[in-house]
Formats: structure tokens, C-alpha cells, sequence
């Protein structure tokens, strides 16, 4: 047993050091072919997947729906190829959805009359709305992190104010040193501070994101970033305070949160440990029973 234990971890231990030199490989074989300038052979199904979502009937499908605009600036996407890839997965999808449906109506439902138009319809509906769910959902996702991440942003500036840096020097300090405390906020402060580096204001552009955004606690702080741009030192305490309402909006949110799982447990040891005592107390008394009758 031992011996064969030994052999199971020695096999999978080659396995991942064989996954390991592959990866190695493949990144060297990446760099080298960035160096030759031909990575575009490298990634054909996302050269293919732009060119899908650059058709006219993804771009036609992009100028109609505005909340899908509005959903892929919140999650990052906000490049022109993003957003062809974005296209060409609402067109793909429910044409996969469509292929799958008819495999398996052929396959299984050959002789229902209603099966040929029933779910084809169905697979194209969902393959329609599983994209923007997803979208939806991870747009949701994002949010919850940014919001997540402004207390500590907040606390983050704050030091970096007091040790004198202005307010555009300490948002570059978190863009690049805050990556793996602050992974969203970051990102957006490089978008933002690439764009004051293009030639535009900062404080458009920290209005501009925060309404892309759509963070309630982030909106409030690009407020007190914009009073300090304009106004100077006078708007700390300003910053202090929304971090104060942000800790006790945390501690609510905890607290709610506690007390509805309390309830949610009381229902799940009412299912599964209820049975189980009722087992270990009426058991004997039960066992006895049966033993008086069957000996009667």
C-alpha cells in the first residue's frame, strides 16, 4: 500500500513538472515570436473572433443595445477589440445553441412532430440571453470589488497625502504599486492617468469613470478628489468621514448578513440534525417497543 501510495505521488508530481517545462516552453516561444512580430499566428481564434465581431450585424447589434455598452464599460471592456469579441460571442453562441439543438433533436426526437421548431427556437432564445446574463453578472462582480476595494483605497491615499505627495502623484503611486491590494481600482487609475498623460484633465476623467462605474462609495471619493484638486487640503476630513461611513456601511452589511444565516441555519438544522436527534432519543425506547411486541 505504502509502495503503491509513493508511486501515485511520484507520477503526479511528474505530471506537474512536465506541465511546468511545457509552460515554460510556451512562454518562450511567445517572447520569441513577439520578437519576430509574428504573434498573430499564435492567436487565430482571436483574430477570427475580431473579425466576427467586426461584421456589420455585430456592429449593428452593438449601436442598438446601449445596456450592453454600458455593462462592458463597467467590467473593463472598453476597447474597440473587446467589444468585437463581445459581438462575435452574441452572434457565435446562438448559433452553437442552434447546432447542439438540432444534434439532439435528431438524435432523440426524430419522430416528434413538435420537437423540429420547438427547440431550435428555444436554443436560439437562450443563446441570445446567455451572453448578456453573463455580462450582467459579471458587471455585478466588478462592482462589488471596486466597492470592496475603496476603504482601503481611501486609507491608502490618505498615508500617501500625509507623507506630502499631491493628489495626481499619489494616484500614480496606487495605478502601479496597488496591483495586488487594489487589482480593479488600479486598473482603472491607469486608464484614467493614460488619458491626463494623452492631454486630458484629470478631474473629467475621474467624473467620467466614476459614472462608468457606477459605485456608489467610489463616486462619493472621486467627489472628495475633485474637492481636493480644486480646494486644496480642505477637503481631508471630507475623506475621513467617508471612509468612517464606508467602515460602519460594512459593518451594517456584515451585521445583516449574520442575522439572516442565523435564520438560514435555523431551517437546516430543522431538515438535517432534527431526524437525527429524534433517531438517537426515541431509538431505544422504539428498539424496546418493538421487542416487547414481537416477544408478546
Amino acid at each position: 500500500m505504502a509502495l503503491m501510495l509513493c508511486a501515485v505521488l511520484f507520477f503526479a508530481a511528474f505530471v506537474l513538472l512536465c506541465g511546468q517545462l511545457l509552460r515554460q516552453q510556451r512562454r518562450q516561444r511567445l517572447v520569441a515570436l513577439r520578437l519576430q512580430g509574428q504573434l498573430a499566428r499564435d492567436n487565430r481564434l482571436d483574430n477570427w473572433l475580431h473579425q466576427l465581431g467586426s461584421s456589420h450585424l455585430a456592429q449593428r447589434l452593438q449601436t442598438l443595445d446601449s445596456e450592453t455598452r454600458q455593462l462592458l464599460d463597467r467590467i473593463g471592456w472598453r476597447r474597440s477589440r473587446q467589444r468585437a469579441v463581445f459581438a462575435a460571442c452574441q452572434i457565435g453562441v446562438p448559433l452553437l445553441a442552434l447546432g447542439i439543438a438540432v444534434v439532439v433533436e435528431e438524435t432523440f426526437y426524430r419522430e416528434s412532430p413538435t420537437a423540429w421548431l420547438v427547440m431550435p427556437m428555444f436554443a436560439l432564445c437562450i443563446g441570445y440571453l446567455l451572453p448578456k446574463r453573463l455580462l450582467a453578472w459579471a458587471a455585478s462582480r466588478r462592482q462589488q470589488q471596486v466597492a470592496r476595494e475603496v476603504p482601503t483605497f481611501i486609507s491608502l491615499l490618505r498615508i500617501l497625502f500625509e507623507s506630502g505627495l499631491a493628489v495626481e502623484q499619489g494616484l500614480r503611486v496606487l495605478s502601479q504599486e496597488g496591483r495586488q491590494l487594489l487589482p480593479e481600482l488600479s486598473e482603472e487609475l491607469r486608464g484614467i492617468l493614460l488619458r491626463v498623460d494623452s492631454g486630458l484633465a484629470l478631474v473629467p476623467e475621474l467624473e467620467k469613470t466614476s459614472q462608468l462605474l457606477a459605485v456608489e462609495a467610489f463616486s462619493d471619493t472621486c467627489v472628495i478628489l475633485q474637492q481636493l484638486l480644486t480646494q486644496g487640503g480642505g477637503a481631508m476630513k471630507s475623506l475621513l468621514a467617508l471612509k468612517q461611513l464606508l467602515d460602519d456601511r460594512r459593518l451594517t452589511d456584515m451585521q445583516e448578513r449574520i442575522s439572516k444565516m442565523s435564520g438560514k441555519m435555523s431551517v437546516v438544522m430543522m431538515v438535517f440534525l432534527f431526524p437525527a436527534l429524534l433517531i438517537v432519543l426515541a431509538g431505544p425506547g422504539l428498539t424496546a417497543l418493538a421487542r416487547a411486541l414481537a416477544s408478546s
